[in-house]
């Protein structure tokens, strides 16, 4: 799959995942008292989508790492935070820091990749 495709399906998948926690999860985040952070999960997932697809049509910079690492970063940072949403394991907390980490590794990527394009 290519990086216009994949941008796209996150993009939509962040929609998607953030109408239904404001609706069809409600009662459950309420109950969890996590409201708060799927809507982080889902701010986080949904810039970096927009980033990926920016990226990905980008004639002045492949940032391969940086969608790379982006990609994976809404895979650890909001995935770990919407799982834990839902289940309240502490064991999923650690996770998040590393997409975090991926999410700015990615930028830091970027700018290096950026500046050798003279973008």
């Amino acid at each position: 799959m290519n990086k216009l495709k994949i941008s796209c399906l996150l993009a939509a998948a962040g929609v998607g995942i953030g109408a239904f926690g404001a609706h069809g999860l409600k009662p459950q985040l309420l109950a969890n008292d996590s409201v708060s952070t799927w809507e982080t999960a889902v701010f986080y997932h949904l810039i970096h989508a927009v980033a990926l697809f920016v990226l990905a049509n980008s004639s002045k910079v492949t940032g391969t790492w940086a969608f790379r690492l982006w990609t994976v970063g809404i895979i650890l940072f909001s995935g770990s935070l919407y799982a834990l949403s839902l289940t309240k394991w502490s064991v999923l907390g650690p996770i998040t820091p590393l997409g975090g980490v991926a999410f700015i590794a990615g930028w830091i990527t970027l700018m290096f990749e950026a500046k050798s394009a003279k973008a």
